[in-house]
């Protein structure tokens, strides 16, 4: 079995060859077997948040990453952002006939080793087969399914409130664009992609911690963007603040893109009330993926939308991202 065939979708003998020999074999079987129709989870008695997302990204495989991890990590990431634990995790695939059976298995592998990181149990999946040329490679779908610790709420946010981006922004877009070869540029940069629960989770015992999401598609801009809209409140950020790699930097005044509209996969946006935000800095510096955690700006009711304080103290409006400037990015 070197390659994905039609009948490995067909629910037969294939299929079950390819969930034994390829997801059982990466896959934790005790979570997966007995393989019936649905999975028995147990939760708390906590209430219960569900996430569902899908994953296209080009190419499979980039620096950083690949299709498997960022489902994984997309899925816990936004279970954490809206303060629940990740706890279980059903994955569908769509695959291409053809498609070799190692890179299936490297990805397979990739899910197995960062759920195991994120403490998020794979419990539940599905495999559909379709016809060559009719599915780039490997489409993901993902759902996952966490115990409420801290509901997060944007009517909890306002005027006064600081902005903390907690690490670098624009890795995972510059990524991709780079990988995909379009371009004749060479760099060390990789996605930032990684399970934040681990952080974030840690801040949900503080009371001055009002909302959090994470900037994927649209990047902080367009988050920024929708806080304001749905808060009927103004933000304003600071350019010098906003945490920036200067070879993403270079790179994206190169090819015409704009850090603050790119992607980002392991990176989150928390709002905090004034007098907690030092406290909530300093317990994200503490963890690795926070230490070039910043304040960015604070909440307003001065004015609406998004303001960009600039380096030589101009000022530019921010909106949500109109057109895709990196199409497929996760």
């Amino acid at each position: 079995m070197k390659k994905i065939e039609i009948g490995h979708g067909s629910g037969g003998r294939l299929t079950r060859d390819l969930i034994e020999k390829v997801f059982l074999k990466h896959l934790n079987p005790a979570e997966l077997t007995p393989l019936e129709d649905a999975a028995y989870i147990t939760l708390k008695k906590h209430d219960t948040a569900i996430t569902t997302d899908s994953y296209v990204v080009r190419p499979l495989f980039f620096p950083g990453g690949d299709i498997g991890k960022l489902a994984v990590c997309g899925t816990v990431n936004d279970l954490a952002v809206s303060g629940a634990v990740p706890r279980y995790l059903s994955i569908g695939f769509i695959l291409e006939e053809g498609f070799p059976i190692g890179s299936l298995e490297d990805i397979a592998g990739s899910i197995h080793e960062t759920a195991v990181n994120a403490g998020i149990k794979v419990v539940a999946g599905d495999t559909k087969v379709v016809e060559k040329g009719r599915c780039d490679g490997v489409y993901i779908n993902t759902t996952g399914v966490g115990e409420i610790v801290r509901p997060l709420f944007l009517n909890n946010v306002s005027a006064g409130d600081a902005i903390i981006i907690t690490g670098t922004i624009g890795d995972h877009g510059t990524a991709i664009a780079i990988a995909r070869n379009e371009f004749d540029i060479t760099s060390r940069i990789e996605s930032d992609c990684a399970p934040l629960n681990g952080l974030l989770t840690s801040l949900f015992e503080i009371d001055g911690l009002k909302w959090m999401r994470d900037p994927t598609r649209g990047g902080v801009a367009t988050v920024l963007a929708e806080l304001s809209e749905a808060a009927a409140l103004g933000v304003e950020i600071f350019e010098d603040k906003v945490p920036v790699r200067e070879d993403v930097r270079f790179i994206s005044d190169m090819l015409g893109y704009d850090p603050l509209y790119l992607a980002n996969e392991g990176k989150a946006i928390v709002i905090t009330s004034g007098e907690s935000t030092n406290k909530i800095l300093g317990i994200i510096k503490k963890h690795p993926l926070g230490q070039n955690a910043s304040v960015i700006g604070h909440v307003t009711s001065k004015f609406k939308g998004v303001r960009l304080r600039t380096k030589i103290g101009g000022e530019r409006l921010l909106d949500m991202m109109e057109e895709d400037m990196l199409p497929r990015i996760c």
